[in-house]
């Protein structure tokens, strides 16, 4: 295994940076499940202010394959999208999907619509790395202005 790919095995594993369970927390909440990441990275860095950077792109890094596996989700899901095909709602935003391409992916840091953005990406065929790049951009985006944003209105952390 390559000396560099090492290292970052031992950064994510010590636990008093916790790297490795922001990774998990920001897997998980890219997924459909309604878990957000933003608390275990603020918790993350009030604990550790030095790992701003490491953490944004860690948690980036998670967000990112979260949504490639709802890419692939939606990608394998033709059966079960097939039953709400005639729906007013669905067809719009088919056509809206369509219409932008892998751009609509910059939106897959949004509550509730960004996780099955990805999803419906997928199932649209939507070329993969650029939905990926996309997603990576607008995920990497959120967590550096939120994090800003939180250290600078709560800077002493909320205890």
């Amino acid at each position: 295994m390559p000396n560099w790919m090492t290292s970052l095995f031992v950064l994510l594993a010590l636990p008093e940076y916790g790297l490795s369970t922001l990774f998990v927390a920001a897997f998980i909440s890219a997924t459909l499940l309604p878990i957000g990441s933003e608390p275990a990275l603020f918790g993350l860095l009030q604990l550790n202010p030095g790992l701003f950077w490491p953490a944004v792109l860690v948690a980036t890094a998670g967000n990112t394959l979260g949504g490639m596996l709802d890419w692939w989700m939606g990608y394998e899901a033709h059966a079960i999208v097939d039953k709400y095909r005639h729906s007013k709602s669905h067809a719009k935003a088919l056509e809206w999907l369509e219409r932008l391409g892998p751009k609509a992916c910059l939106l897959a840091w949004v509550p509730i619509i960004g996780d099955p953005l990805c999803a419906v990406a997928g199932w649209l065929k939507l070329a993969f790395w650029p939905c990926t790049a996309y997603m990576l951009v607008g995920k990497f985006l959120r967590y550096v202005l939120l994090t800003s944003a939180l250290i600078h209105w709560f800077p002493g952390g909320f205890g």
